[in-house]
């Protein structure tokens, strides 16, 4: 943090003061590392004594300080000043100053305090780069952290914005938007429409990246956030490359300099195989994968001489096809099961370096946010290695939540794509949840929602809860509900479930606007301000919707003729509801799933107990799964198939949390259904690959201060 000393011709309390936004740099002004953390402190009184004792303010000075840094200070004088000042020192023997002399001293100190301003400003905003001390990287200290929340500094907002970016005419969907005339682009978008990689960083607010760069001096950019992306700033990639930005409407286009594939080369590897293009200067280039395929888009035509290269299969790779046009090339690769391209632009020459392997994933540690950690790794048990990718988040960060979202925002009846999903709800991250009926779309499980629930526990089963302070606990969840009539008490076994069975079920609002028959011959009963107010039959499944009052809630009674008749027109009616264990129903926020498998930093692994069947219990397949650390913070982890072979089986999911420093830990809805989302791109997987989903756990973020965007979106 910056401590700025202020010295003023008044006296002034000694009292913190906010940062005036007007007196912090631009985002890509040369000062910015240095100045996006400063404060005012306090305001002082400074003077200069004579040997008579007596004194006259001269002006204003700061003195600037940075961890890592040694100080400097900086003095506004005018000239007039440092003539009053030789002056003074020559009338040493005078006794007193008149009361003219004081006046007329002070008026011109109001007038150098105005000057201070402006020549503060502008001496900082033209000193050189050269000038300035090393950078290094900005370290929040904890009394910035909490300026900036008081402060509430509003965020920057975006003069353009548009979802298409059009390169040398190949146009593909990216987020891009304009502030303070900077450029900048999604960052996921960039690594999968221009091949750049993001490279780990410490700082949120600066992005290493990779393109045709050395790794070791890589190029650094600016970011800053909206809701649902985090923009890297490509203005400076743009100049040193050469490329020309013009914004057209909603569509940002980008013209690159010619580049030319000069030569192919393809070989076997012990791991894969391996294919380098070398190009006679930098070149934008995409990639689309499908099943056992992929598609890599080069924005640079073939050297006519390559025209005829013969592509040959190899050790994971079972097809390849070269094409080219007037200005792109073309790579076509069909691979093996569990083979993924890794592509990576080197320099010196410039190429392109594509190995096909099973262990493709690059380790990654990314700051992506304030309070929200993208991890890539490979976790080895015992011989086997599990591809893992998760995201670390901390709740207490300002404008930091977690909560549950749904397919159907406005009936939990439904399904979709996490993608699909995410979007709509404006999250920057999220992982698919709970479980469900794939033939009914209903939830099976416990999910809350801001002290709502949507869909009530089943079975004992494992689930997580958490608040807005970050505050979370993990149990075996259940719901216990009794209804009250005159005609005595009777026990409610369901709750806005699309578990069902005899007995009574209980549905609210949370469910939606109506509820649908799910089995033959229900009796639907409605309740409204505590009376039974309607009773209906609904003789066959799926054919009879009732409405659900917002005043009230559905009953409905399936094979049990004694509720039934208790629960004629008219009849008053308490229902009685209560979680256990208890402590759950303090949060506003629960996801259900199972089976639980840390508690404590123990396995508790116990799938029968959670009435899961043994076949479950025992498969080998990809795994979702949330926890906490000990420090309090969430994990959103996605496991993969192990390398050449299965996913891993719950235990082995249980073993790996632990790897990853999981206090608690709970298996959420696997297999095809697990994908993990962030920033508008899946992290784990193809996209043609995942299932549909009913629910997830979306992250969201609230930007502010100078790295956040006043969004329009």
């Amino acid at each position: 943090m910056l401590t700025f000393v202020l010295l003023s011709p008044f006296p002034l309390p000694l009292s913190p003061l906010p940062t005036p936004h007007s007196l912090l740099p631009t985002p890509h002004s040369p000062k910015a590392r240095i100045l996006s953390n400063c404060e005012i402190l306090f305001v002082i009184r400074s003077r200069i004594r004579n040997s008579d004792k007596h004194g006259k303010e001269i002006g204003l000075a700061a003195k600037v300080q940075s961890p890592g840094r040694s100080s400097f200070n900086i003095t506004v004088v005018s000239p007039k000043t440092r003539r009053r000042i030789r002056r003074l020192r020559l009338e040493k023997a005078k006794p007193t100053y008149s009361l003219k002399r004081f006046l007329s001293g002070s008026c011109k100190l109001l007038s150098a305090s105005c000057f201070l301003g402006f020549a503060f400003y502008f001496a900082l905003k033209q000193q050189s780069i050269a000038e300035l001390p090393p950078p290094q990287p900005i370290q929040h200290s904890p009394t910035w952290v909490t300026t900036l929340a008081q402060a509430a500094i509003p965020p920057i907002p975006m003069t353009r914005q548009g979802r298409q970016v059009i390169i040398n005419g190949r146009a593909f969907t990216a987020a891009w938007g304009e502030r303070e005339g900077r450029i900048g682009i999604a960052d996921m978008s960039l690594m999968q429409g221009f091949g750049v990689d993001l490279l780990n960083n410490r700082d949120e607010a600066e992005q290493p990246i990779k393109w045709f760069t050395d790794s070791q001096t890589p190029l650094v950019l600016p970011t800053w956030f909206t809701e649902q992306y985090r923009y890297l700033d490509i203005s400076n990639l743009a100049q040193k490359f050469g490329w020309t930005l013009e914004v057209t409407g909603t569509s940002l286009r980008i013209t690159t300099p010619t580049s030319q594939v000069k030569s192919l080369r393809q070989g076997k590897q012990t791991w894969g195989d391996r294919i380098v293009v070398e190009l006679a200067q930098p070149a934008t280039w995409q990639i689309l994968e499908d099943r056992g395929e992929a598609v890599i888009t080069i924005d640079a035509p073939i050297d006519p001489a390559l025209q005829n290269f013969r592509a040959q299969a190899g050790n994971r790779l079972t097809a390849f096809s070269v094409t080219s046009g007037s200005s792109k090339t073309i790579l076509r690769m069909k691979m093996k099961d569990a083979t993924r391209p890794a592509v990576e632009a080197v320099q010196n020459p410039n190429r392109l370096v594509i190995d096909l392997r099973s262990d493709w994933m690059e380790p990654k540690n990314v700051l992506w946010a304030p309070g929200l950690r993208w991890q890539q790794q490979n976790v080895q048990l015992g011989r086997d290695v599990f591809p893992v990718v998760s995201l670390e988040i901390d709740m207490r960060e300002p404008g930091v939540s977690l909560k549950p979202i749904l397919s159907n925002p406005t009936t939990v009846v439904g399904t979709t794509s996490l993608f699909a999903a995410a979007q709509r709800a404006k999250v920057a991250a999220a992982i698919n949840a709970g479980f469900f009926n794939r033939n009914t779309q209903l939830p099976l499980g416990a999910i809350r929602k801001d002290n709502q629930w949507v869909s009530g526990p089943i079975l004992n089963r494992g689930a997580i809860a958490w608040n807005e302070a970050g505050v979370s606990t993990v149990g075996r969840l259940s719901l216990n509900q009794s209804l009250v009539t005159a005609a005595g008490r009777f026990p409610v076994q369901y709750f806005n479930t699309g578990y069902v069975g005899a007995g009574i079920s209980h549905y609210t609002s949370g469910w939606g606007p109506s509820y649908t028959s799910i089995l033959n011959n229900e009796l639907i009963v409605v309740v409204q301000d505590n009376l039974v107010v309607k009773q209906q039959r609904a003789p066959a499944a799926g054919k009879t919707t009732v409405a659900i009052p917002t005043d009230g809630y559905l009953l409905v009674v399936r094979a049990d003729r004694d509720a039934g008749n208790a629960l004629a027109v008219g009849t008053p009616v308490q229902m009685d509801m209560v979680t256990q264990p208890a402590d759950f129903d303090q949060y506003s926020q629960i996801m259900g799933a199972g089976p639980l498998l840390v508690e404590n930093g123990q396995v508790v692994l116990n799938a029968a107990s959670e009435q899961f069947n043994p076949a479950f219990a025992q498969q080998a397949a990809a795994r979702s799964v949330i926890g906490s650390t000990p420090g309090g913070n969430l994990l959103l982890v996605a496991v993969h198939n192990r390398l050449n072979g299965a996913g891993p089986t719950l235990r082995e999911a249980a073993q790996i949390m632990l790897q990853l420093g999981a206090l608690n830990a709970l298996n959420l809805d696997g297999g095809s259904s697990t994908t993990l989302y962030l920033g508008g791109q899946l992290l784990d997987r193809i996209p043609s690959t995942a299932a549909r989903v009913n629910n997830g756990i979306g992250v969201f973020i609230q930007p502010s201060g100078e790295w956040g965007v006043g969004s329009r979106e």
